[in-house]
């Protein structure tokens, strides 16, 4: 039935062309357990009690992630509910792999698995409360680089790891080859070695888990089936009320979805969006292997293989290039069951595992795991709570990284249902971070989850682009910047200008998605976008590292028009609309109609939820209710609104939102020579006095209605204007026509990146974020005049103790001059000791240097005197370059340009 052979080399040739629907139907575990060397008894999995009536919280799914939600839920004083259709560990916990890998090329991965490995080493947090050993196999990972690009990947993790205390080493091909005796290390370039690294057993994991749950007054209840979600409608706001099952209703205010590939059948029922994607993955098990033991897991990302140590064999799966979709969800009554496995897909994978371990070839099998894995548009999971309905929050979507993410995620979760924000920045994983035109287009989910999958193991680029689905979401200027040579970046499916490359016309036109090949699809034979992106894919300068430099240089000396008309625009309106906008706001927004001010929406711990500008503009001609005009940036805007509408919801405030993003564009005309391009197109008084800066006027441009804010992204001169869309490509034209005598040029956002990171203009989610303050981030002008009066606002309390008892971290800027850029996630030491980690960096064009923004720590509290007087250095790539530490910007530190006053 298996069609299990003891020759893989017989193996792939006797499955060619199998079939790849048939399933191993299972009702219990203990009818497949024998695939799966970890699985457990059903009666160690088994929880049969009485269904409450009441919950203060229910989480649905008792695998891995919905087991550490009740955990730490019940570390918050809160005994939630567990219900599970079947057994513990039904679905895709029950076969995973359960492999750990310590360190990620970004800080929200790694900081919950390392939530995950305290909770789960020996002596660690559960054994602690439980007794119970997790299944832990502290082996160690080895990943393998096959060339310098892929080294210098490994060399930036390392780097990170001495941030986060994590020990890692790097190996020669023969030192590789002393620790792993069995690799083929022929075509080996180096090997980064991480001791702390190792595999979980899922089922001994979750049997820990569910007792650590229960024994802080969790329940859990197996053998239910979640049949509905009760909701209601109240203040304009779906919200959940109940959990209907098989046994009875359940009341309740909250649901934590953590269903994982059956996750969209849930939320369907709550009419919410779940955007992701079963696949069919899998992996073998070996025969006992000679020399084997203890031997160290593996990662080889270039050849897109594992290999996991099981007991005294391995087992061996990767990331085929052609997967197995379920684009139609995987059977509700789905449990322990498998699929056969098609080795037309898994040939890939087993190639590959063969090259870097050959004796695997001449190894029999134990048994094949197929099961179903779900895949995101992004390969991050889905957390939070969903706009569309409160109290009703997804944990799913974990892209076959289930196990490793649980400990972590599951804190966030019980700490987004209990404090309504996370510890860490989570806005990665965060469900609100699509815009549902994403999440609603079933083609832009699959097309989207499938290149994130065969691109998972590709190496990690700070500007990398997608291919799938490109052209979603465009403004009206989209084919005019095109013809004009504008290579596009995506954000939430919109496309906004990244720079403007010497080449032209259509030379920049994204293709229909080819699939990389997959599913009888040819590759594109010349994509030239495709060139583009290709010239970015590198740890050194890009080929138009130049392009870049004249377009930030012209914003310097002349004038750059940029089109940021992706951003989010939202308009308040009601009786309580000024009330709404002093509470989520940390600044003063009191300087009446014609006034703009630029602030940030904080949570309860005065962590930053988003940047923006808030505008009071003319009353509403219907009611004469105040409103207020909100710009915020497009990458999050619809997290944003989510959050303004949270606010309003749960004050009780009187206060309509309404979203006119797609409405209105955005042109940023910034230079020395804006105010004169500007005084020869509109009639408007634009000097200092007439027109100060952080306000707004309406005024006409090229016979349409524009309303121009004095502001900058970029510290110069400048305005914004807000146009009506249809309105947008005219007056585009008529600010080009009257910029042309005067230098003007079509600019992006790695301009903006350049421009904005050597004023010290901060971005959202890299230099402020929802575990960072305005006071860690340098920014207590924002607060300070709002803090001395009374009105409250949300994070205020948070802020005020905060500045009686100091600050732990302060984000500074570093100035270095390197031969190669920075790229985010290097080590700052101080005097020789790590004190943080470059959060974002670009290349100052004006100050001739990298320009990093990181956040130093100290485990009492920051002085300015400790801040100035040591020594720092930055580590990049395992280079060691000295640092110019400020706190103050490096660019026009005196912010005369953004008055007009040039030398």
């Amino acid at each position: 039935h298996y069609y299990i052979t003891n020759n893989l080399r017989m193996l792939r040739t006797l499955h060619k062309g199998l079939s790849q629907q048939p399933i191993r139907q299972a009702r219990y575990l203990s009818e497949v357990a024998a695939d799966v060397p970890h699985s457990k008894d059903k009666t160690e999995l088994s929880h049969a009690s009485d269904l409450p009536t009441h919950a203060e919280v229910v989480v649905i799914g008792g695998g891995s992630i919905g087991n550490s939600t009740l955990y730490h839920l019940g570390k918050k004083g809160v005994k939630g509910l567990l219900l599970e259709k079947d057994q513990l560990t039904a679905g895709t916990t029950w076969h995973s792999a359960g492999l750990i890998w310590s360190l990620r090329p970004n800080d929200t991965d790694s900081n919950v698995i390392g939530h995950t490995l305290d909770l789960v080493r020996s002596g660690g947090e559960i054994e602690q409360l439980t007794g119970m050993d997790c299944g832990f196999n502290n082996n160690g990972g080895i990943f393998v680089a096959n060339n310098k690009e892929r080294f210098d990947e490994y060399r930036r993790l390392k780097t990170f790891g001495k941030y986060l205390d994590v020990d890692t080493y790097v190996l020669s091909p023969s030192e590789t080859k002393d620790l792993y005796p069995l690799m083929n290390v022929d075509d080996v370039y180096a090997t980064l070695y991480s001791p702390a690294d190792g595999c979980l057993d899922p089922s001994t994991y979750v049997s820990a888990l569910s007792r650590a749950g229960t024994m802080l007054g969790g329940q859990i209840v197996t053998e239910t089936t979640v049949t509905g979600i009760e909701t209601e409608t109240t203040r304009g706001r779906k919200r959940v009320t109940g959990v209907q099952t098989n046994k009875g209703l359940i009341k309740t205010e909250k649901v934590i979805n953590c269903t994982g590939a059956w996750g969209p059948y849930i939320s369907e029922m709550a009419g919410v969006d779940c955007p992701l994607v079963p696949f069919r993955h899998a992996y073998v098990v070996t025969e006992d292997i000679e020399g084997i033991e203890n031997m160290p897991n593996v990662r080889d990302h270039d050849l897109s293989a594992y290999l996991r140590l099981q007991g005294n064999g391995l087992s061996v799966g990767g990331y085929e290039p052609h997967p197995d979709l379920l684009p139609d969800g995987v059977a509700k009554d789905f449990a322990f069951g498998l699929y056969e496995l098609d080795w037309d897909t898994f040939g890939f994978n087993i190639e590959a595992c063969i090259k870097r371990v050959p004796i695997i070839e001449y190894t029999g099998l134990k048994s094949t795991v197929c099961g179903p894995e779900s895949f995101t548009p992004d390969h991050k999971p889905l957390l939070g709570e969903s706009l569309d309905c409160r109290g009703f929050y997804q944990g799913c979507g974990f892209n076959s990284s289930g196990i490793m993410l649980a400990g972590g995620c599951g804190r966030e979760l019980a700490n987004m249902a209990v404090e309504g924000t996370t510890s860490i920045d989570m806005f990665g994983y965060d469900v609100n971070r699509y815009h549902p035109d994403c999440t609603k287009n079933k083609a832009w989910v699959l097309a989207r989850s499938h290149e994130a999958y065969v691109k998972n193991y590709a190496m990690v680029f700070i500007h990398d682009e997608n291919l799938a689905m490109r052209d979603m979401r465009t403004d009206v200027l989209h084919e005019t910047l095109l013809s004009r040579g504008c290579v596009y970046q995506q954000r939430q499916g919109h496309e906004r200008p990244g720079y403007f490359a010497v080449h032209k016309d259509s030379v920049n036109e994204k293709l229909d998605y080819d699939w990389y090949g997959s599913y009888g699809n040819e590759v594109h034979p010349e994509y030239p976008y495709r060139d583009r992106l290709g010239e970015e894919y590198t740890f050194g300068y890009p080929q138009h590292f130049d392009v870049i430099g004249a377009e930030s240089h012209a914003c310097r000396e002349r004038a750059a028009l940029f089109n940021m008309s992706y951003f989010g625009k939202f308009f308040l309106t009601g009786p309580d609309a000024q009330a709404v906008v002093d509470y989520l706001c940390c600044s003063n927004i009191n300087k009446g109609p014609g006034g703009t001010v630029y602030t940030n929406m904080l949570n309860k711990n005065g962590g930053s939820e988003s940047d923006l500008t808030v505008s009071h503009i003319e009353p509403c001609p219907e009611t004469g209710h105040d409103r207020f005009y909100v710009a915020c940036g497009g990458g999050s805007s619809y997290r944003d609104m989510g959050h303004i509408l949270n606010v309003i919801d749960d004050k009780k405030f009187d206060c309509s939102v309404a979203d006119h993003s797609s409405d209105y564009g955005m042109l940023s005309l910034q230079g020395p020579k804006s105010r004169a391009i500007l005084e020869s197109i509109c009639d408007n008084d634009l000097s200092n006095e007439a027109f100060p800066f952080s306000s707004h006027q309406l005024t006409t441009i090229g016979g349409h209605e524009v309303r121009l804010m004095r502001l900058t992204f970029v510290g110069e001169l400048g305005w914004e204007l807000h146009i009506p869309s249809d309105a947008l490509v005219d007056v585009y034209n008529t600010v080009m026509a009257a910029g042309e005598p005067h230098g003007i040029v079509d600019s992006g956002y790695r301009a903006i990146d350049s421009l904005s990171s050597e004023k010290g203009y901060k971005h959202w989610h890299e230099d402020v974020r929802p575990d960072t303050t305005p006071l860690e981030a340098g920014m207590a002008w924002l607060v300070n005049s709002k803090l001395k009066t009374k009105v409250d606002f949300l994070g205020r309390d948070a802020l005020l103790a905060q500045k009686k008892s100091g600050i732990k971290k302060r984000l500074v800027c570093l100035k270095v001059e390197s031969p190669v850029p920075l790229v985010t996630l290097e080590a700052i030491s101080r005097d020789g000791d790590v004190v943080g980690w470059v959060s974002r960096t670009a290349y100052g064009y004006s100050v001739g240097c990298n320009v990093a923004w990181g956040y130093i720590e100290h485990p009492e509290k920051i002085k300015l005197d400790w801040v100035k007087s040591g020594k720092y250095q930055v580590e990049c790539m395992g280079e060691v370059y000295d640092a110019e530490v400020s706190l103050a910007a490096p660019f026009d530190p005196k912010n005369l340009r953004v008055k007009g006053i040039y030398e």
